[in-house]
């Protein structure tokens, strides 16, 4: 009698990269990537990460950056179920955290219907590791209870944050995608109630060798933006926190900032 063969059963596993300095991964992170046969990198990641992936592992770039030409995101699922399906351990790179503001949760929804495994492994997202490498509380017991992470890319249909709500709720504000709306969310903030003066960090390439800060305040928010050409990959900090930083750090920022500038 014939034997009938059947490939086992592959997994996804969903690994955060974390926010861009490779010592930041985390040491199940390390393992995920070592287990890889194929590893999805999505274009913020960095690749140094890639030393744990074994030689003979077969590596996608699929890159999704706000403002940029990406990868279809029905293009990776499909990719990502073929191959889990054929066998064999998918490892979907992500930059931060899956769940935050990384489609993470779609996915898992999307495998888990057609009865792939999936697992994830956490990453330090770029809101709490930028912050934190620019010597910024995201929370402090004395003037913010509490963070918001929130996008400031719309949807399609024109729907986003409640900036108004956002700007009375006291809350650190820590926005993702919002390089390209800066004046649209600062305007909004303000129209809201929040004062003019209230500091405002954007951290660029946060953790990373490359990393740029610039502290503002609200109403000078996207000027300085252009005037100092910061770009994505950017966070925006905006609360009080931003002024608990190291004042050494903050001076140095505005000289760092000022000396690039008279450099570009």
């Amino acid at each position: 009698m014939q034997t009938i063969r059947t490939v086992p059963p592959g997994r996804v596993i969903l690994v955060g990269a974390g926010p861009g300095d490779p010592e930041l991964l985390t040491l199940k992170a390390v393992r995920a990537i070592a287990s890889a046969d194929v590893l999805l990198i999505d274009d913020l990641v960095n690749l140094a990460v890639l030393e744990h992936a074994r030689p003979e592992a077969r590596r996608v770039a699929v890159g999704k950056r706000g403002g940029c030409e990406s990868t279809p995101q029905e293009f990776i699922e499909r990719l990502m179920f073929a191959e889990a399906r054929a066998g064999r351990t998918v490892v979907r790179l992500k930059g931060g955290d899956p769940f935050v503001f990384g489609r993470g949760g779609e996915e898992c929804a999307h495998l888990r219907a057609l009865g792939i495994a999936v697992e994830v492994v956490p990453g330090i997202t770029s809101g709490v590791g930028a912050a934190s490498a620019a010597g910024i509380p995201v929370t402090h017991r004395d003037c913010s209870q509490g963070v918001a992470f929130v996008t400031g890319h719309s949807k399609k249909d024109g729907r986003g944050p409640d900036w108004a709500a956002l700007a009375r709720s006291g809350l650190t504000l820590v926005v993702y995608m919002g390089m390209a709306r800066s004046r649209q969310i600062a305007a909004a903030l303000a129209e809201g109630g929040m004062r003019a003066d209230m500091p405002v960090a954007v951290v660029q390439n946060g953790t990373r060798e490359d990393q740029r800060r610039l502290v503002t305040r609200l109403d000078r928010l996207a000027d300085d933006i252009a005037a100092q050409g910061f770009a994505s990959p950017a966070v925006i900090i905006i609360g009080e926190v931003v002024a608990m930083a190291a004042a050494d750090s903050l001076d140095s920022l505005a000289a760092d900032g000022a000396r690039q500038a008279a450099q570009g």
